[in-house]
């Protein structure tokens, strides 16, 4: 009786390009089946045609991002497995939201990459960034939130419009007490600042990322440290907000200074502040909501560009909690 549900979908793709055929089918048939598990179809292909079995709503959203897809590969574009896995977030809906409404899509140019949106939500968040001097991005883990804001920070620092990129995370123990790790406070620190130094390590390389802190034209502050300065001229992304407390928060929103930029980040979903003290991101969310000349982007499962099932684990979170 399962089968009486099932249809078939014949596409062309277009234009019919031995070389764009390949990259799209990839290695024994690689990309397809990882197209067929995500959107529970099978696909067969022959040459620039190809065959879609299952559910009709299945199939509508496969056609999608099949044909999303090869058009990448019509750019010369390899498809990577976390193109391939986006491609099936975004078409997740029958009819997938553009990335761009108006066609205006974000792209961040940086020494080492060129950085493109993956997704509405992103490409939103980049665009707050443009317009806004102050940004909040909420949302799971995995979404491209400390990524993206870095990847834009390059940029103004290469093409200066501002002069010195300042990164800030609250140094909040997730089970682990700071005290007992070796170093100074700089050095205890530094672990919770990894995925910037990452993300800066891709874009810039590793040997000028290490020029850049030597002249302090990059610099690691911890948030305690931040009392009493004012932040001109400088790009400033704090991650992890969540586990800030309200006086923190506080504090940091108010060190702007002239010709400064900041991006504030966090999930709420991992807060690691005793239960007892208020979240600084919740609050400054509930403070300044409808509050002009800020932007706020809200990422869900969906904007995950990690392994699939890390969107699955954040949904079934999301369900359990509620």
């Amino acid at each position: 009786m399962a089968e009486i549900n099932q249809t078939l979908t014949q596409l062309m793709l277009e234009p019919a390009n031995t070389k764009n055929l390949k990259s799209f089918v990839g290695e024994l048939n690689g990309n397809l089946k990882i197209l067929e598990k995500g959107f529970g179809v099978k696909i067969f292909q022959n040459g620039n045609k190809v065959s879609i079995s299952g559910k009709e709503e299945n199939i509508k959203k496969a056609s999608n991002a099949i044909q999303d897809l090869y058009a990448t590969t019509t750019q010369g574009i390899e498809l990577s497995r976390e193109t391939i896995q986006m491609a099936i977030n975004q078409n997740d809906d029958i009819n997938p939201a553009p990335i761009s409404s108006n066609g205006n899509e974000c792209i961040i140019k940086t020494p080492k990459r060129t950085i493109k949106p993956r997704g509405k939500n992103q490409n939103d968040y980049l665009l707050n960034m443009k317009n806004f001097e102050i940004n909040f991005g909420v949302g799971p883990a995995g979404t491209g939130k400390t990524y993206l804001a870095v990847a834009k920070a390059v940029e103004m620092l290469v093409q200066e419009q501002v002069k010195k990129i300042i990164l800030i995370r609250p140094a909040v123990e997730a089970g682990e007490k700071l005290g007992f790790l070796p170093g100074d406070l700089s050095q205890k620190v530094d672990p919770y600042l990894r995925p910037l130094y990452d993300a800066l390590y891709e874009m810039l390389g590793f040997e000028q990322v290490i020029r850049l802190l030597e002249k302090e034209i990059l610099e690691v502050a911890p948030l305690a440290y931040l009392r009493g300065r004012t932040l001109n001229n400088a790009f400033i992304i704090m991650d992890e907000s969540q586990n800030t407390t309200v006086d923190q928060m506080k504090m940091f929103l108010t060190r702007m200074g002239f010709g400064s930029y900041a991006v504030i980040n966090g999930d709420m979903t991992q807060v690691d502040l005793p239960k007892n003290i208020e979240s600084g991101l919740s609050h400054a969310l509930k403070v300044l909501d409808g509050l002009e000349d800020l932007g706020f982007t809200i990422f869900s499962s969906k904007d995950v560009v990690r392994h699939p099932l890390v969107r699955k684990i954040v949904d079934a979170y999301d369900k359990f909690d509620q």
